[in-house]
């Protein structure tokens, strides 16, 4: 088949995004496909025959360890336009099979890419235009599946800086910050102490002051992924220093990742039914993962839900994907296959 892979755009998580693109184009050519990479933002000079065989930047499969400047990326792209589509990027996707997409965050995995190409007739990966949106909003997430799961209490504030002080003031801590609609842990914090709210708070008008004050609950971060409707084995994170933040996720070596994660079976089999009820609420298909933290009872407390995880060297999909046998390319494939099928269901 011939297949475009979508990366990078107008994300925070665009270089997560290029990376995964970068890694996927080339297992995709391994399967014998004429797979070829373009960034949704930027584009490409033409929609030619010749992209498919373009060679993918060694670059991209490199993560840097700070988010992009998204203002200096806005100034990089030639011209005015305000289209989140690069040059030839729909003509392009005309011309494929199959669209895969490699995208995160709020450019991509909120739905809006999806409606696009569904309203064109193409098929893509992952979920469908209305699962991704709910599941990328934390608080519309959270309001469906409270009463499936158990999930730590939550107040969504939209606040602007002459806010911050009462919402400092009337704040019950610890609580952990988070961006509504944002990835790879880009804005989340945990704030023990006033200042270290009140500087979570500040640092989030930057991402749009529409922020997710949610109950810290102390345990074991551990994740679980869903591949064709069905739960791997869940993975555990424990980073060597602070939290699982984006430097983190994405540093080789700054975190410790155990596939399968060590608990009790009666912990797993919590965890695997927590997600696929997420998973199912919202209305998900082909692939996605689920975050947990395991308290010290060994209860699971669900967070959020990814609908296009990264593909990343350091992923974690990818990691529990092996742990039941199945390689990278092998999870391509699958969700390629199963993408073409959840399209054919209108899923």
């Amino acid at each position: 088949m011939k297949i475009v892979v979508l990366a990078g755009g107008l994300s925070p998580e665009r270089n997560v995004s290029l990376s995964t693109g970068a890694m996927v184009t080339d297992a995709l050519r391994e399967l014998g496909h004429r797979a070829g990479l373009v960034d949704l933002y930027f584009g490409t000079e033409g929609a030619a025959e010749a992209f498919f065989d373009a060679p993918v930047p060694e670059a991209f499969k490199r993560v840097s360890r700070e988010a992009p400047d998204l203002e200096q990326v806005r100034r990089s792209r030639p011209g005015e336009s305000r289209s989140m589509f690069g040059p030839h990027v729909l003509e392009l996707c005309q011309m494929a099979d199959l669209v895969f997409l490699a995208l995160h965050g709020s450019c991509g995995e909120d739905g809006k890419v999806q409606a696009a190409l569904e309203l064109m007739g193409i098929p893509y990966t992952g979920a469908g235009y209305l699962g991704s949106a709910i599941a990328m909003d934390k608080d519309l997430t959270k309001r469906l599946v409270a009463d499936v799961v158990n999930t730590p209490g939550w107040k969504t504030v939209t606040y602007g800086a002459e806010d911050v002080e009462e919402l400092v003031r009337t704040a019950r801590l610890p609580l952990v910050v988070k961006p509504v609609a944002s990835g790879s842990s880009i804005g989340v914090s945990i704030a023990h102490t006033a200042g270290e709210l009140r500087q979570a708070l500040t640092d989030g008008l930057a991402l749009g002051g529409r922020t997710v004050l949610e109950e810290y609950i102390s345990g074991r971060e551990i994740q679980v992924g869903i591949l064709e409707d069905r739960a791997l084995p869940s993975i555990e994170i424990i980073p060597k220093e602070g939290f699982y933040d984006y430097a983190n996720k994405y540093q080789p070596g700054a975190a410790v990742e155990v596939c399968p994660a060590e608990i009790p079976p009666q912990t797993e089999e919590k965890l695997r039914s927590a997600a696929l009820r997420v998973y199912e609420t919202l209305g998900l298909s082909v692939y996605s993962r689920a975050d947990f933290i395991v308290d010290a009872g060994g209860e699971p407390w669900f967070l959020e839900i990814n609908t296009l995880p990264g593909m990343t060297p350091t992923s974690l999909l990818p990691q529990e994907a092996a742990a039941v046998g199945i390689d990278y390319r092998q999870l391509c494939r699958r969700i390629v296959e199963a993408s073409l099928e959840a399209r054919r269901q209108g899923r």
